[in-house]
């Protein structure tokens, strides 16, 4: 069985009229009928305000950046996170370890310091055999020799100092690998579902999914009455469904500049803001925008 969309029916009938830009309001008001009928949820405008959708501002699938066991989850759906929680950690002994010898590495000063010693005896060195040579009590190539030394134990400290640092930048770099293996949540907002548990193996699925309802999203699929007179900036009055009176101030931000000639419509997006969390995502909604339809 073939299952049709509200557009793909308008379509099909307005082709079968023959001349669709005649017919569309007709067409259009059959399509809502029948898809009323069998719960199709499509835009229509109702009491001088027009159908919505109120939907969350971000919605993040949070995975490992690295492959591991995942040691703990500690949040489960329906929490409320708050941005840099941490909601999951993965098993890290091995990745611990690295850090401790990578510190220990860095912080190792005795190479250096026996670089040191060596550069202070061979300038002394140096200094008695420049002496001897003045008086001529040693021949040159022992004068070379403890230049040569002295030469060879400031390269040593050198090495050392370099040394030092690449052990610092692997000490950095393993410390920033151990990070890895805590996953922090990107957002404020609810966990809508948890997709893996301690001891499973975290790759490349998903381990929470996370939403952020502060501020809403309100999706509107606009009628072709209003093309031309909304604006980005501009607010508007949202009141959502489910027997609640109360009006929210949301305010445009997206005009879409592609309109479907099937619906006769364009889609409209505003942002409400929703401090206490209060109204959750997914109701259905009716805006009213303060302009002539």
């Amino acid at each position: 069985m073939v299952r049709m969309t509200p557009t793909s029916l308008y379509r099909v009938i307005a082709r079968k009229s023959g001349d669709r830009r005649r017919c569309a309001r007709c067409v259009w008001s059959a399509v809502v009928l029948v898809a009323g009928c069998i719960g199709w949820n499509v835009p229509v405008q109702a009491s001088g305000g027009v159908a919505c959708l109120m939907k969350p501002s971000m919605e993040v699938s949070v995975a490992a950046p690295v492959e591991g066991v995942i040691q703990d989850v500690n949040v489960d759906r329906g929490d409320w996170v708050s941005k840099g929680q941490v909601i999951v950690t993965l098993e890290a002994s091995v990745e611990k370890a690295a850090v401790d010898l990578a510190k220990a590495k860095a912080d190792a000063e005795a190479t250096i310091k026996s670089a040191q010693a060596k550069i202070a005896f061979s300038t002394r060195k140096l200094e008695r055999a420049t002496d001897l040579y003045k008086s001529n009590s040693i021949a040159r190539h022992e004068l070379d020799e403890a230049q040569t030394e002295k030469v060879v134990a400031e390269m040593a400290h050198q090495e050392a100092l370099e040394n030092k640092r690449m052990a610092e930048l692997e000490w950095q770099r393993a410390t920033a690998s151990l990070k890895l293996h805590t996953i922090y949540s990107p957002l404020s907002g609810v966990v809508v579902d948890r997709l893996l548990s301690p001891g499973e193996l975290a790759r490349q699925m998903p381990i929470l999914k996370l939403a952020q309802i502060n501020p809403l999203w309100i999706e509107v699929f606009a009628p072709l009455s209003l093309l031309g007179k909304l604006e980005p900036g501009m607010k508007a009055e949202v009141r959502p469904d489910g027997g609640t009176s109360s009006a929210y101030q949301a305010e445009i931000t997206v005009v879409n500049r592609l309109v479907d000639s099937a619906s006769g419509t364009f889609g409209v997006r505003l942002e409400m803001p929703n401090p206490e969390n209060v109204l959750p995502a997914g109701l259905a909604c009716t805006v009213y925008f303060p302009v002539e339809q």
